[in-house]
């Protein structure tokens, strides 16, 4: 499944009719959502069912305009956030298990879903028409993909997103991304880090963008004029509005930012190895550390490690988790461990071993991976040489021997 983006361009009416749009596949969520805590709805026929019910009912009339598959849609959102919470109470998940939760009409956030009715595409694919009864009307579509690439059908639902810089068109289309790839018979350990976005094997370094950190001395500044324009106990004047969506579009920038570097650094290492392995870190937990939670959040971790399982899939680039425990403790050379705090930044160790901390970690990590998935064409051995220099010796269907520090 692949996804295609294009941003919805129409007149003031049409945008106000797709709020109402997405208010309403809330408000249906949410009475699902009531409907289960009620007792009800036990399964997910249950909540189909109760979405034919509410679109027939007379207390909530304007709940029948949103296409029937579309309500439907948004019973499966409610029954999978449902199912998530008995899941994680089964495997009894430390903390909270994520009880579901009601949905608010935020004004730069929401989607709907459409199926394969609700809407029309034109004949060469550059606009879009919502057919259902909030008649919406036709919209043009902008963005890089051609959808004249497939066929109507594979396309099985159409999802609406509202952001802050207007609203969106997302079509989920049925194929399965494969790319070719020519194989360079090298292996890499990467380990993340606040110093450098990511230090590998190799010894190479990417250094850390901090978007968030660059654009914070803006962000105060329009933050400040919402607060000014802000009146507590009276109806909030435009200029309220306005100064909200500029902080609301420069919050989305930084996103935009983040995700982009995250993405295209990923597809470069991909592209670039057979096998890449990583530390499978609990992020969730790691941001719970008020001192460097602001830091790694701006790293965008999570959003790396997706993008990486994601393109080794489409190219077939095998992707290795490994425990974070040790890695930056025990000596890359020897296997001894050497204790050191955070802040020291400096492997040493008694066998001669002298490495900057995240290079070693990266190494371990590697050595890990390969140890878990078995030689995988190459084979690559770290040591430290008569004269204190750290090699690399690789055996695959070529040997060579390199110093790399």
């Amino acid at each position: 499944m692949i996804v295609y983006e294009g941003k919805l361009k129409g007149k003031e009416y049409q945008y106000r009719r797709l709020d109402e749009a997405i208010r309403t596949g809330l408000f249906i969520r949410n009475a699902c959502l009531r409907y289960w805590e009620d007792g009800h709805g036990r399964c997910r026929n249950d909540l189909s069912k109760y979405c034919t019910i509410l679109g027939k009912s007379k207390e909530f009339p304007w709940a029948g305009k949103l296409n029937s598959q579309a309500r439907q849609a948004m019973s499966e959102r409610a029954y999978a956030a449902i199912s998530r919470f008995f899941d994680n109470c089964k495997k009894q998940v430390k903390g909270k298990k994520g009880y579901p939760k009601y949905k608010k009409n935020r004004p730069n956030h929401g989607s709907v879903e459409y199926k394969t009715s609700g809407w029309k595409l034109s004949e060469n694919r550059d606009s879009i028409t919502f057919t259902d009864g909030f008649k919406a009307g036709q919209f043009k579509l902008y963005g890089t993909r051609d959808l004249n690439y497939y066929q109507l059908d594979r396309i099985k639902r159409v999802r609406v997103v509202r952001r802050a810089d207007g609203y969106y068109a997302q079509f989920c289309i049925d194929h399965d991304r494969t790319e070719d790839r020519t194989p360079t018979g090298h292996n890499v350990g990467l380990d993340v880090g606040l110093n450098h976005f990511y230090t590998d094997s190799d010894g190479q370094t990417v250094d850390n963008p901090r978007f968030l950190r660059k654009s914070e001395k803006q962000l105060k500044r329009l933050q400040k004029r919402v607060s000014k324009k802000f009146k507590k106990g009276h109806p909030q004047s435009n200029n309220y509005k306005k100064a909200k969506q500029k902080l609301a579009k420069k919050h989305l920038k930084v996103s935009r930012q983040r995700k982009d570097f995250a993405v295209k650094t990923a597809l470069c290492v991909v592209r670039s190895n057979d096998l890449v392995a990583y530390e499978d870190l609990q992020v969730r937990n790691m941001v719970k550390n008020h001192h460097l939670a602001k830091s790694i959040s701006d790293a965008a971790w999570s959003e790396f490690r997706r993008t990486l399982e994601y393109f080794g899939k489409v190219f077939g680039v095998a992707t290795v988790a490994v425990k974070p425990h040790y890695t930056s403790q025990n000596c890359s050379n020897c296997g001894c461990v050497v204790n050191k705090s955070l802040s020291t930044r400096t492997h040493k160790c008694k066998c001669g071993c002298v490495l900057d901390r995240d290079w070693n970690a990266a190494i371990n990590i590697l050595k890990e991976a390969l140890r878990t998935v078995g030689h995988t064409g190459t084979f690559q051995e770290y040591w430290i040489n008569a004269s204190g220099q750290l090699a690399l010796f690789c055996i695959d269907e070529s040997q060579y021997f390199k110093v790399i520090g």
